[in-house]
């Protein structure tokens, strides 16, 4: 099955899972959950208050050389949305990639996944763990903070004060 065709399966439809391939195009997925919810929609309100020239996306689609992997939140410039448009998936990587631990997710797979990311041109590869603790990446090691967006803070919390 192609990318698009397991988007548009009404059978896939409403899943509580988030849904990727690996390289011989067979589904995986993982389990979502309301906290992970709570921490993506808290990025990308950290990226419209701290980024300027691009926009950011949830649920981010990328063909890497091992199937699809579809990026929690992701951070693209202007012109990075001019050369890919509404393409599914995207053949090359935004600036910033964002994956948000969870219990079902080791810090092999996150390696992985960072190394994929960067081979179809992120910039940078963000981890967010269970306690909103934030880890910056570039490709050939670990950042202070984002050279990106310089501003996006190293805690997030999620608070309904």
């Amino acid at each position: 099955m192609q990318w698009q065709e397991i988007c548009e399966n009404p059978l896939l439809q409403n899943l509580p899972f988030k849904i990727e391939t690996n390289k011989w195009g067979k589904l995986e997925m993982s389990p979502a959950s309301n906290e992970h919810g709570l921490y993506q929609s808290m990025i990308i309100k950290l990226m419209f208050k701290f980024a300027v020239g691009g926009d950011s996306l949830t649920e981010c689609s990328v063909q890497t050389s091992d199937g699809v992997r579809v990026a929690d939140v992701a951070w693209g410039t202007y012109e990075f949305f001019k050369r890919n448009g509404r393409a599914n998936p995207y053949l090359e990587s935004p600036e910033i990639v964002v994956e948000i631990l969870s219990r079902s997710n080791t810090r092999q797979e996150m390696a992985e996944k960072k190394e994929l990311y960067f081979a179809r041109g992120a910039k940078e590869f963000w981890m967010c763990d269970r306690n909103g603790e934030m880890t910056f990446l570039n490709n050939h090691s670990e950042l202070l903070k984002s050279e990106i967006i310089p501003k996006f803070p190293k805690q997030i919390s999620i608070d309904f004060a």
